[in-house]
Parts: structure tokens; sequence; C-alpha cells
């Protein structure tokens, strides 16, 4: 029986939709509401005991412009599954999965420092490897290629600092 598979006889939620994947792993999307429910079935009742990466994808202009993905492992039972979800607007936010895998604290923090992407109950939530203050999400469509000038921060903290 594979990750999905227990995973509905677990009970899945409604939102499930089974997506199709390039490697062969078991992948799914769920509504965002659904997310942590999910997560916690799958660690709980269907042996996924690692969280290997969380990472998103700007899907702009889509609405739901960015799709975030948890990738978890089962040693007990040899697989792994992919959850995905979309979510949108000016603040985009899901709820942290810290509780459940607190090794998936950075790897959340680089999703809000590269995406902008909120991650509701993580309690160290800050910059990874921008600086504060940034204004910027670097992995996000409207970046600039060339990047963003940084000598007006530069000369920013300077001012602070003396």
């Amino acid at each position: 029986m594979n990750g999905l598979e227990r995973l509905q006889a677990a009970g899945a939620p409604a939102s499930l939709i089974e997506q199709p994947s390039r490697d062969n792993a078991a992948c799914v999307r769920v509504a965002a509401a659904d997310v942590y429910g999910t997560l916690q079935t799958l660690r709980d009742a269907c042996g996924f005991g690692t969280v290997t990466f969380i990472t998103a994808i700007d899907r702009s202009p889509a609405e739901d412009r960015f799709e975030i993905a948890w990738q978890l492992r089962s040693v007990e039972h040899v697989d792994r599954i992919r959850v995905t979800t979309r979510v949108g607007g000016d603040a985009p936010s899901v709820r942290s999965a810290t509780d459940l895998w607190p090794g998936s604290a950075y790897m959340e923090r680089e999703c809000y420092d590269m995406f902008g992407i909120h991650f509701e109950g993580h309690v160290g939530l800050k910059r990874l490897l921008m600086p504060e203050g940034y204004d910027h999400f670097p992995l996000r469509k409207e970046f600039p290629h060339q990047g963003i000038e940084p000598d007006r921060l530069y000369r920013e903290w300077e001012r602070t600092r003396s």
C-alpha cells in the first residue's frame, strides 16, 4: 500500500486531488485549509515521520499564484508523498508544520524569505538569507533579473549605525 492509499484509508480530505508526478512519488493537492490536517494524518496514521523539503513556486499571473509543496518520507514504508496547495493574495499564508516536524522551521523561513509566504504559528519566522529590512522577495516573478540596487539599503543601515 503506497502513501496515497494509506492517506485515503486514514480519511483524506474532500479537497484532495491526485496529481501526476514525473518521479513516481505520490503527489496530491489539497485546499489550503486542509493542509495542516492532511500533514498531521500523514505523520500520525500513515508513517511519514520526516519532511524532506518545503518549497514554493510562483505561478503568477494565476489568481492563487503561490504553490507550496511539502515532501514527506516514510522510512517504515520506504516511500514518499508530496502535498501541494495554492495560496494567493497580498499576504499569502498557510499554517506552519513546525509542531509536526521541528526540522521544517528553516525550510519555512526560506519560503518566507524568498517568496513572502507567512507560516502561521511559526515562532521564529524571520529573514534567513536576505537582511532584515529588505523589502523584496527574490524568487517572486516580479523581482528583476538584474536584482535590486543594494546601495540604498546599505546607506540606510550606515545612517542607523552612526
